[in-house]
């Protein structure tokens, strides 16, 4: 029997979506995989059903360059509920306890935010994407099974309140730049601990991840109506360049022979290497007609290795 033919088109690039709120990140994903008939995509760090923003996709060679953004950082916009403790941590999950936290102000949660920036140590919550023994922990966590977590290391560079709204469950809120790996409802559930009365994630948006911002993502919606019953190829204008990923890596152009060896898996020799880097810095590479070959490792006597290459495109 011969190989059953391959759904989708070869489709290369970054599509910056804004997901909505009630589908997954995978969910988003499939949806855009299918207005482009695209045979290979990803999708660069995971967004609860709760979650909307930016979710940057990666189609066919750009998936090579993902963990760029999954090693980014992130930014977003949340409201907290106080005097209420739920089993996620967020607005989906069962009610545990509740309390009246109708004294707290606005200076409570001001000072008590401050000891969350910086270098904190979380415990991720056992409703993240992380793996235990191959299992996703949310998966574990529907069964009514909990394991334990070792608290991880990260970075909150900013950590601002917006706006605090006072009541029997008052809300603040809130703006959180951070480290990859940070989880805001464990922000939320630790500072309601610290305040005394538990806390939640109500909404949560990312407003940036790397070096994609909202402001130049496209939704499902969007799309959907920009293709109508016309061609998947309509909307390749969308797509960001390969190498968007890792566009904050220095860029190193190549003459095409030097490119030939590059694409053979081979060290080539440059001077720009000096003038763009270190030993151990990774770059960008390219010819000089503007194709992306991908990315490579400086190395000692001014070479350049790759390291992760595209293929024919």
């Amino acid at each position: 029997m011969g190989r059953r033919p391959k759904w989708g088109r070869p489709v290369h690039g970054v599509l910056l979506l804004n997901k909505p709120a009630g589908i997954t990140a995978n969910d988003a994903l499939q949806k855009a995989k299918r207005l482009f008939f695209a045979n290979r995509a990803g999708h660069t760090g995971a967004l609860d059903p709760l979650a909307t923003g930016v979710l940057p996709i990666c189609f066919g060679e750009a998936t090579k360059f993902s963990q760029y953004l999954l090693d980014a950082d992130k930014r977003y916009r949340s409201t907290f509920v106080f005097g209420m403790t739920t089993a996620s941590g967020d607005a989906d999950g069962d009610v545990l306890e509740t309390k009246d936290a109708s004294s707290l102000t606005e200076q409570n949660v001001l000072q008590a935010m401050e000891a969350f920036r910086g270098r904190i140590k979380q415990v991720p919550s056992m409703y993240s994407a992380l793996k235990h023994k191959g299992q996703p922990l949310y998966k574990l966590a529907r069964q009514g099974l909990e394991v334990e977590r070792e608290a991880r290391e990260v970075e909150i560079f900013e950590f601002e309140l917006l706006r605090f709204i006072p009541g029997t469950q008052p809300r603040a809120e809130v703006k959180v730049h951070c480290s990859k790996g940070t989880y805001i409802r464990s922000i939320a559930e630790d500072l309601g601990q610290a305040l005394g009365v538990g806390g939640y994630v109500e909404v949560l948006h990312r407003s940036a991840a790397g070096p994609f911002d909202e402001a130049d993502a496209v939704t499902l919606d969007e799309l959907t109506d920009e293709r109508g019953e016309g061609r998947a190829e309509e909307l390749d204008h969308h797509l960001l360049p390969m190498d968007s990923p890792a566009s904050a890596l220095p860029k190193l152009v190549l003459p095409d022979d030097s490119g030939y060896y590059v694409r053979q898996g081979q060290s080539v020799m440059d001077l720009q290497v000096y003038r763009i880097g270190a030993e151990g810095d990774m770059v960008r590479l390219f010819l000089e007609n503007g194709d992306f070959l991908g990315v490579g490792e400086i190395t000692d006597e001014g070479c350049v290795a790759p390291r992760r290459l595209v293929s024919g495109t």
